[in-house]
């Protein structure tokens, strides 16, 4: 196999050699599939450009996000050394919004980190276990679906404290239940397979099976889930930080610009336009990857 022709046609046989290269072929093909999805790639290289601008910030940045002059301050788009203008207190907002990127994606981070995996483990535990605890658990997520997301983040914010670290947990404690309500439907369909009966046998304890059969088993729906759930954990972070319950002043964050901009929004419009329109369009971004993951991961789509 020594030319692109080769090894695509190696990665899309029908008939593979090994898992190894089952594996691959499936990747591929799913990777083929998605990239014929335009609106999806175009998600895709969104994102891409903000890991990149926010990894460059520094090299990116024209100034410093911090540095205030007041002689500067509500300077229009397009200002000398101000692309997208200045705030109120002087400061460049391209420069604010760059540095802002990189908030943006340790909120995105942390949250897609601890709460699917804290709605895997009770969701399968939930569904493989039964009984009492199933109820339980399930009773215990029942209470947090029940209150709006940005009103519980509000109330453990409001008892954690203001912070961007808080932020995060107070968001993470409200993302979790639908991640389990859906890792527990998954489970209650494959505990009953003859796949998990065949593992019984052979001695595997509910541990084993719940980690190296089910867990597997739950990744794809999870991941899509993931991905369209990014917009909302964007804009509740933002919507925190626009009340002052998130990231704190100094800091670049995003709601936090478009708060101090609403002061301003009749005489001067782009202090808060400009922040709003990077949450805009990242978050359009993460629901169009989204869409794109759900269409080639989704295992129910009649289309595959």
């Amino acid at each position: 196999m020594t030319g692109p022709k080769t090894w695509r046609s190696w990665l899309l046989t029908d008939a593979p050699t090994s898992r190894w290269h089952a594996k691959l072929s499936a990747l591929y093909q799913g990777w083929l599939s998605f990239r014929s999805n335009t609106m999806a790639m175009v998600g895709l290289w969104i994102l891409i450009l903000l890991v990149l601008i926010a990894f460059a910030a520094p090299v990116l940045a024209p100034h410093d996000p911090f540095a205030q002059n007041l002689d500067n301050r509500l300077q229009p788009l397009g200002a000398d050394e101000h692309i997208l203008g200045t705030d109120s207190l002087g400061r460049d907002l391209l420069s604010r919004l760059i540095y802002g990127s990189r908030i943006t994606l340790y909120i995105v981070a942390l949250v897609a980190l601890i709460a699917p995996i804290s709605g895997l483990l009770v969701g399968t535990v939930a569904g493989y276990v039964g009984g009492w605890t199933d109820q339980v658990l399930m009773r215990i997520t029942d209470i947090f679906l029940a209150f709006p997301r940005l009103v519980l983040a509000l109330a453990f914010v409001a008892a954690l404290g203001a912070g961007i670290e808080n932020a995060v947990l107070a968001i993470s404690l409200t993302a979790w239940p639908p991640y389990a309500r859906i890792a527990r439907a998954e489970t209650l369909t494959i505990r009953s397979s003859d796949y998990i009966s065949a593992i019984q046998l052979q001695g595997a304890g509910p541990p084993r099976i719940i980690i190296k059969h089910i867990w597997p088993l739950c990744i794809s729906s999870l991941i899509v889930r993931v991905t369209l759930d990014m917009a909302g954990i964007i804009l509740a972070a933002a919507g925190l930080g626009f009340l002052g319950l998130g990231a704190q002043p100094p800091s670049p964050e995003w709601g936090a610009m478009i708060s101090e901009g609403r002061r301003f929004i009749l005489d001067h419009w782009w202090v808060a336009t400009v922040p709003g329109m990077a949450i805009f369009t990242v978050s359009l971004a993460f629901n169009l990857l989204g869409d794109g993951l759900r269409d080639v991961l989704d295992p129910k789509d009649s289309e595959k």
